[in-house]
């Protein structure tokens, strides 16, 4: 029990001993590191201190003190130059070993070619730097010096260059038939179960020694090449046991091979390599005299060519490249600045010392004429509002400050006074006046700023200038929905084409649609020549551009059945956004077949929303709803503009999901409080004068001014290049009734080409419209035709989104009797 007692001690000390030591050697591998690279700094002025070792008054210059001053002087200058940095490391090394019991590198591996590198590569310094002895140390220096002595400068490196390539060749097994092999990529022999296989696993071992452990037979050693096949090894070891003296004569005992019954057993190690073949040969008893001069054809095995490694293509991705959906339009030209108009060259705004001074006596007046003083005033042009930043003095109460907002616009005689009180993450309050003579803000400047230029944004929305003169740009993917309200002539319809403009120049149209609602028929119309580039539309519709109100039920709703497609493809694909999908699809980790594809970004535009509301009611309202809750994260973004944002048109449903607002000038403090939650939007001054707000702050800017004509240039320009055969087409919507409209697809006249399209669909076992397009080179409304009509006569199945249609006729044969009783 003592003993027990005493073992179980022992044991619970060992690993406390590991620790400690482990822990002793790393500190004086820090130790060291720090001592030889604080040396190479301060050599010079320590070496003469440390004669001085013991005095205390004496200090080094070294970090570790005289004692890392001396360490250097022995391990570098006196010793091995800067190999000596190898010890720390090794120290490094081994302490790791035996603190966390995990080898970084072999311990046994790194000392052995630790040690041929600290001879070899001090000599080497020593040769190329001659007498630095900082880098090859002294005892480098000496044994070259030596060396050049008995072979000179140029023998000697030629034995440098021998050793090192000797160990080159012995670490590397880099003889002349491994190299050749490893250039051509030779296939090696592997195990095999049947005698006409050939070996094709490589061996470590050049040869294979095969013992015959028989005792009715000669134990012999036989060496067989590694790439024999195995007919060959056991053709030969017949022959060698046939002409055994062990065996007996064929005069007293003849024996036929072919009655030998062989046993193959292969040892193999834990690599999967195989090392000796045990030959068992069971010897017939038989006392006949047969034949034996049989000839045995062995076939000659082909061997197959095995690619090398960095020939081999592990992916798709790797032999094409990423996927570019702009390869669909190679030659598509961006949009040219020269389409926007100049207003003016310079685009500077115009300070007006007089004005700004006499607003700043006025301002200050009336705020004293209420006892309101001022410590600090300061103000910042903007090209329609110039902003007034002032510091009241102490005590000063700021709700005081606001009630005098008519009075300081009566004083001042201006229109739209807008008092910020305070201003958010400073300590002023701010008071905004329009300026005498405001500067129009063109869309061709915001357009070519730096800003806007290089931003990189998913959807980047540039709307103007803010009161301090910057480009103002956003990014609509972010917001992610946007609505705009103002009165009428108040830069609405501006404000919406310049959304669009700046979403045309920086995007391609493999990346971007639009779906344009414009209930007026005359705001929008101008993008119709864009239809194949840009725009996405129903399947029947002629127009991409919707201005029958009867028809956005259906748009929407078909929106809806993009969103949840879209959804099931995230899925599929186990990705959260369109952002991460489109990245995946473009490194082609998805598949095409298996329904996936680019998703571009769909941008819904509806110019007059109270119109709709009006004509439709909920039956609009629920399906945007939907699409502003649900559609952020794969790509469909909503902006939608009214003239009247009362609480009946902008209703608490979609309130909640448009984050986003935009105020031009309205008329009344409630439309405001409608549109941005608060007051400000009845004391702009209209032409394009807007607060933006995404529910933190409101910005005030000025919008930048796009004509129509600048319009109709840009969409020339785009729509004048080669498009796509059609707009974007979008799923199609069938409503609830779908029987109804089934039973009058089968009292209709059916298409010409109907049994032919019938035979396609059941031939391929393919529901599909591109299908029936292919073959029988129809256009997509025709094969739509054609498609519902085969589902009403029950040869193909219902619409199920992005998934081909179930064929519900088997064969031919039942699709020929299902055609004869059908009436024409």
């Amino acid at each position: 029990m003592a003993n027990n007692a005493q073992d179980n001690q022992d044991n619970k000390k060992k690993p406390l001993l590991k620790t400690i030591l482990g822990l002793i050697l790393f500190s004086f591998s820090i130790l060291l590191f720090i001592s030889f690279t604080s040396f190479y700094f301060n050599w010079k002025e320590d070496q003469s201190q440390l004669t001085y070792y013991f005095n205390k008054n004496v200090t080094a210059q070294n970090i570790i003190g005289k004692t890392g001053a001396y360490l250097g002087e022995v391990f570098i200058f006196d010793g091995v130059g800067a190999m000596a940095f190898f010890i720390p490391f090794f120290l490094f090394i081994l302490s790791y070993k035996i603190l966390f019991d995990k080898e970084i590198i072999k311990i046994w591996k790194l000392l052995s070619h630790g040690i041929f590198f600290i001879i070899w590569t001090p000599i080497f310094l020593a040769l190329i730097f001659g007498s630095k002895w900082l880098l090859s140390g002294l005892i480098g220096y000496e044994v070259y010096d030596y060396l050049k002595s008995l072979l000179g400068s140029v023998g000697t490196g030629i034995i440098l260059l021998l050793t090192i390539s000797i160990y080159f060749i012995l670490e590397f097994n880099l003889s002349i038939e491994n190299v050749k092999s490893k250039l051509h990529s030779t296939t090696h022999s592997k195990p095999f179960k049947n005698d006409d296989e050939a070996i094709k696993e490589p061996f470590e071992e050049d040869q294979i020694y095969e013992k015959i452990k028989d005792p009715k037979t000669v134990q012999s050693e036989t060496i067989v090449p590694k790439t024999s096949s195995k007919k060959e090894i056991l053709e030969e070891q017949y022959s060698e046991i046939q002409q055994s003296e062990t065996l007996p004569d064929k005069e007293n005992n003849p024996i036929n091979l072919s009655d030998i019954n062989l046993q193959v057993e292969e040892s193999f190690d834990p690599n999967g390599v195989s090392h000796t073949t045990e030959l068992e040969i069971d010897i017939p008893t038989t006392e006949e005299t047969v034949e034996d001069d049989i000839s045995l054809t062995i076939e000659e095995i082909k061997k197959e060519e095995i690619l090398p490694e960095n020939q081999v293509n592990k992916n798709i991705y790797n032999q094409f490249g990423p996927y570019d959906p702009k390869l669909d339009l190679p030659k598509y030209k961006y949009p040219i600045l020269d389409l926007l108009t100049n207003y003016n060259t310079n685009n500077n705004i115009t300070v007006n010392s007089e004005e700004l001074e006499e607003n700043k006596n006025k301002i200050v007046t009336t705020l004293a004429n209420y006892g309101i003083g001022i410590s600090s005033i300061k103000a910042t042009v903007g090209p329609t509002v110039t902003l007034y930043e002032i510091i009241p003095e102490a005590g000063i109460r700021i709700s005081k400050i606001k009630n005098l907002e008519d009075d300081i616009a009566l004083s001042l005689a201006a229109l739209g006074i807008r008092i910020i009180a305070p201003i958010p993450g400073k300590g002023t309050i701010g008071i905004e006046v329009p300026n005498s003579t405001s500067t129009m803000v063109s869309m061709r400047s915001v357009i070519a700023s730096q800003k806007f230029q290089k931003i990189d944004m998913e959807l980047p929305i540039v709307f103007g200038k803010t009161i301090s003169n910057e480009t103002f740009v956003t990014d609509l993917a972010k917001m992610p929905h946007m609505l705009m309200a103002g009165a009428t002539g108040q830069g609405k319809s501006v404000g919406l084409n310049a959304i669009i403009t700046s979403l045309l120049y920086k995007k391609h149209p493999s990346e971007l649609k639009f779906v344009f609602v414009d209930p007026k028929k005359v705001e929008l119309t101008l993008y119709n020549k864009i239809e194949r580039h840009f725009l996405a539309k129903l399947p029947d519709t002629d127009e991409a551009i919707i201005t029958d109100t009867t028809k956005v039920i259906n748009t929407l709703n078909s929106l809806c059945v993009e969103m949840d497609n879209r959804y099931k493809l995230l899925q599929s694909a186990y990705v959260r956004t369109i952002k991460e999908y489109n990245q995946k699809f473009k490194e082609r980790k998805l598949n095409p077949e298996k329904g996936h594809r680019f998703l571009p970004y769909i941008v819904l535009v509806i110019d007059e929303f109270a119109d709709l509301i009006m004509t439709a009611g909920k039956e609009v309202e629920l399906p945007i709803a939907r699409l502003a809750q649900l559609a952020r994260a794969i790509g469909i973004h909503l902006i939608i503009a009214t003239q009247r944002p009362s609480v009946n048109v902008i209703t608490g449903m979609i309130k909640a999901n448009f984050p986003a607002r935009v105020a031009f000038r309205v008329t009344s403090k409630i439309d405001s409080r409608t549109i941005l939650d608060g007051n400000g939007a009845d004391q702009l001054i209209g032409k394009g004068d807007m607060l933006f707000t995404t529910g933190n702050e409101l910005i005030r800017m000025q919008c930048a001014f796009v004509d129509t004509p600048e319009v109709d240039k840009i969409t020339e320009y785009i729509g004048s290049q080669q498009g796509y055969p059609d707009a974007y087409l979008l799923p199609e919507f069938y409503e609830e009734n779908s029987t109804a409209a089934q039973n009058n697809a089968a009292e209709a006249k059916r298409d010409e080409l109907f049994n032919d399209a019938a035979r396609v669909i059941v031939t391929a076992q393919q529901g599909s419209t591109s299908l029936i397009q292919r073959k029988l080179s129809l256009g997509y409304n025709r094969a739509g035709r054609i498609m519902d009509q085969l589902e009403a006569f029950g040869i193909v199945g219902a619409f199920e989104g992005s998934k081909a249609r179930k064929v519900l006729v088997t064969d031919l044969v039942s699709l020929e009797q299902l055609l004869e009783n059908l009436t024409p």
